[in-house]
């Protein structure tokens, strides 16, 4: 997959890109991303690529010829490839989202700055637009970089372990449930006995059961969104039933 990336400072994908699972998914060759610097297509000697606001009011909008001039030359005559604007005004980001994207060849991304870019970007190059949430940040370059992880690593070889990202919070549409490593008791704290039982279908339920009882408690918005089982639905109703000693409320 590629993902060519807008951006007025491309230096700040160097550490992101050039570590851990999104460096190995380049050397594999899963994965490509390409920084245009937005400055580079700015015409007049200053390239200038904001002005002041037509109206008045504070900040400094980012100009559209510089936009279009550089989606235009990357993206060339190919067609079908998202043009995605980073804004606290698209829709949220979630897996779902990193799943559909994940599924196209190449994604473009273009990271906004100051107080905004010209609507006309926003009208009539961008196709989509993504959201990290409901707050602000300085630009849209820690945005594209969340999504090229999240997306990446939905792609077929990027992890050892195929099954890994069904485990993930959020894959299923549950968090994830607690996890335990060596030793299996620190400072007396001791780890699950179901979890050393060696019986792999009693490890499953707990699993989910934890997964369950965690969204339930920090996400119940969740639930209503995944089809529940009726062992699901009985393990929620007996941790309601639990209420102080560790049961939901």
């Amino acid at each position: 997959m590629h993902f060519d990336v807008l951006t007025l400072f491309p230096s700040m994908f160097r550490g992101p890109l050039e570590e851990s699972i999104l460096q190995r998914a380049q050397d594999s060759g899963r994965l490509s991303v390409a920084l245009h610097n937005i400055r580079d297509y700015a015409p007049g000697k200053h390239r200038i690529t904001d002005d002041a606001p037509y109206g008045g009011g504070g900040g400094m909008v980012m100009k559209p010829e510089p936009i279009f001039a550089a989606v235009e030359a990357v993206v060339g005559g190919e067609t079908g490839i998202p043009i995605i604007l980073l804004s606290p005004q698209g829709r949220l980001f979630t897996q779902a989202v990193a799943k559909e994207l994940s599924c196209h060849p190449r994604v473009l991304l273009i990271c906004g700055r100051y107080e905004g870019m010209d609507e006309r970007v926003r009208q009539y190059l961008a196709t989509d637009e993504i959201s990290l949430g409901d707050y602000v940040l300085t630009g849209g370059e820690l945005a594209a970089m969340v999504v090229i992880d999240a997306v990446t690593r939905l792609l077929p070889g990027v992890l050892g372990d195929p099954g890994a990202v069904l485990e993930d919070s959020h894959a299923v549409g549950l968090l994830e449930g607690p996890h335990y490593t060596r030793p299996a008791v620190f400072r007396g704290w001791e780890v699950p006995e179901v979890l050393l039982s060696g019986n792999h279908a009693h490890v499953a339920r707990w699993r989910r059961d934890q997964s369950l009882r965690r969204t339930s408690e920090r996400r119940p918005d969740l639930l209503a969104q995944i089809d529940l089982t009726p062992e699901d639905r009985a393990f929620l109703a007996r941790c309601a039933g639990e209420g102080e000693d560790g049961g939901i409320d």
